[in-house]
């Protein structure tokens, strides 16, 4: 039986190999991505200087009739092309993308090809 603290625990560990290995500059910040049990965060940081430079979550998106909630794909889509065009405005092309430990598909793929699609390059 696989309890929840042993995935907690596997997801730390995962995430503090990624963290070894991914640093955020000024040119080139560190897309770093957190998921909760309801909503979806991510935040560009530059790592030299600590301190963020865009943020973005879907604790602003409501529910629609019929619409999507908080926790879906399209939601972590539009997260990204919202991070996208601000990171534009201010004038990156490149970052380093931080998935946290978690595994590369559904939202966080979503969040990262939302990215993708305002032209920021990984």
């Amino acid at each position: 039986m696989v309890f929840l603290r042993d995935k907690v625990l596997a997801r730390k560990r995962r995430k503090k190999r990624i963290r070894k290995k991914v640093w955020g500059s000024e040119d080139k910040p560190r897309l770093c991505v957190y998921k909760s049990n309801r909503y979806i965060y991510a935040q560009l940081v530059d790592d030299t200087k600590g301190k963020t430079l865009a943020f973005v979550s879907s604790v602003n998106y409501r529910e629609e009739k019929g619409g999507a909630n908080y926790k879906s794909v399209e939601i972590a889509r539009k997260l990204g092309e919202k991070l996208g065009r601000i990171a534009v405005k201010k004038g990156i092309k490149r970052i380093v993308f931080d998935r946290s430990g978690y595994p590369y598909h559904g939202r966080v793929k979503a969040l990262a090809e939302g990215v993708r699609d305002q032209g920021i390059k990984f």
